[in-house]
């Protein structure tokens, strides 16, 4: 009986369930204790090898401890798997928690079915594991205690290593997009320490497998088709097998739109969808920036070394999420003074009517240059002269810019020249993403009432000022690099690596074998 002294009655209760949660706590670790003290009496029960009679903790750890030293330079994650083990006692709370039932054989067929993510069961070290499990079952294969305290050391890290990375990659996608692509600005959610530390807490293995499996109808579709051999027309089955893969690791990337509603550019689609509740509720042509790959074979096969590392075309666009703030009506130009340079000087130089014609102003010491025509502008300085084209029907963005915070100078506007939505390759702009319909674009941000009134107003004058609106509610927007997916009738779409993205990523994917 608990007895309390010189305490009021209001404050037994506290110090009552203090008393009783520790208690509690003791018992659960005594349970614990026992079952690890008793550990050759239980690992006999599954294996019934004589060999495992004799271990205790006591000497498993030792050896543990030489096995984490040694293999910790292939781990993918040592300080986290080495931290882990280090503060719970060397225990090998996998092999102990798991062996009952199949588990750990259920661990070893989902590693060496990994093919059917797209990942070759080598990142997992899959035979291994399957080796080491199968001779851990084996009633005769270990004959002596060291080789039983060798055997279930390996097996532990080797489950924790395998375990760790499988569940990293299907839940957050083998590679960090951030790292290996030039242009990449889109927050990816990465792995952690208290993410990798669940796996050390399993209760039951396969129904843990089973969660981390994504479920998203497109990743199921590109599985299906990665799995019944589908072969995109054109290319060999080496190049389909590559771009499903690919794009399966793209879809493990937790970047996905968390919103609603939300506006997403698909840059290999030349395509911009409106999205609400996952449904698109309009789509319009697009044309984005000029790739690396427009006049090559397009072929995975024919890339040499040198094209594994993502060295962008200057016009590329870049891959993005920001939020659609404002509109520009009617918007003035400040032409970047890479184009300024390369192409604004060049034709002024050769017409030297040619920025009145086109309605750009030339700026020198932030004041406007009176007498334009007058300058030699073949000898003029790179970093001397600014411009800017004022609105008109003429002007590069159009009537309207859709603005969004970016470090790329990035955003979506109307162009006058409409003819390039009718051409099948539309990576033809300086970066910028020109919108078939920018009205319509308007209305899905704005909706009905005043401020659109305005804007569709604003685009139609003859002699317009440029007017800044402010969207009623900002909208997410997402520049995104796809070129396979399933369409809404579940058929699969293919488009071309205009960027050559793909083969960057098959590379660094590749490079994950040797680890």
């Amino acid at each position: 009986m608990i007895k309390f002294t010189n305490l009021k009655p209001a404050a037994k209760w506290p110090a009552l369930i203090l008393t009783l949660c520790a208690a509690l706590l003791l018992t659960v670790q005594s349970c614990k204790n026992t079952k690890r003290s008793d550990m050759a009496q239980t690992i006999y029960k599954i294996n019934n090898n004589k060999a495992f009679n004799r271990v205790t903790p006591e000497g498993f750890a030792s050896v543990f401890e030489k096995v984490l030293a040694e293999k910790k330079k292939s781990l993918q994650n040592p300080i986290q798997i080495t931290g882990f083990y280090e503060k719970n006692g060397l225990d090998p709370v996998l092999v102990l928690d798991h062996m009952a039932g199949n588990d750990l054989k259920t661990l070893a067929a989902y590693l060496k079915n990994s093919g059917e993510h797209g990942l070759d069961p080598k990142m997992f070290q899959a035979e291994q594991v399957n080796n080491l499990v199968n001779k851990f079952y084996s009633k005769n294969a270990i004959k002596t205690t060291e080789e039983a305290y060798q055997n279930m050391a390996e097996l532990e890290v080797m489950l924790a290593n395998s375990l760790i990375n499988y569940t990293n990659a299907l839940q957050y996608g083998v590679i960090s997009p951030r790292k290996i692509y030039a242009r990449y600005y889109t927050e990816t959610k990465r792995p952690d320490s208290a993410s990798m530390n669940k796996v050390f807490a399993i209760s039951d293995l396969k129904t843990f497998l089973d969660s981390v499996q994504p479920k998203s109808t497109p990743y199921l579709a590109l599985q299906k088709a990665l799995k019944e051999n589908v072969q995109v027309p054109g290319k060999t089955p080496e190049e389909t097998d590559r771009i499903l893969k690919v794009n399966l690791e793209r879809l493990r990337w937790k970047n996905k739109p968390a919103q609603s509603k939300y506006v997403i550019v698909n840059i290999p689609d030349y395509r911009l969808d409106v999205m609400d509740n996952g449904n698109s509720i309009m789509n319009m042509k697009v044309c984005v920036g000029e790739g690396r790959n427009i006049d090559r074979a397009d072929n995975l096969i024919e890339y040499d070394e040198s094209d594994k590392k993502d060295r962008p075309f200057s016009r590329e666009t870049p891959q993005l999420n920001s939020m659609i703030y404002s509109v520009q009506v009617n918007p003035i130009w400040n032409i970047p003074q890479s184009i300024a340079t390369k192409e604004i000087m060049v034709k002024a130089a050769d017409d030297p009517y040619y920025l009145a014609n086109n309605n750009i102003d030339a700026y020198k010491g932030g004041k406007v240059v009176e007498d334009p025509e007058t300058i030699d502008w073949a000898s003029a300085g790179k970093d001397e002269y600014e411009f800017k084209q004022r609105p008109g029907d003429d002007n590069a963005l159009g009537k309207i810019k859709f603005l969004f915070k970016n470090n790329s100078s990035v955003y979506l506007h109307d162009t006058p020249a409409k003819l390039a939505f009718n051409k099948p390759m539309r990576a033809v702009s300086h970066g910028c993403v020109r919108v078939e319909r920018p009205l319509d674009l308007a209305h899905a941000l704005f909706g009905d009432g005043d401020k659109y009134q305005k804007i569709e107003k604003f685009m139609g004058m003859d002699n317009p000022d440029p007017s800044n609106l402010q969207v009623p509610q900002k909208m997410p927007v997402y520049l995104t690099y796809i070129t396979c997916w399933p369409d809404a009738n579940g058929r699969l779409q293919f488009r071309p690596d205009v960027y050559g993205l793909d083969i960057v990523l098959f590379a660094h994917l590749n490079k994950f074998l040797t680890v």
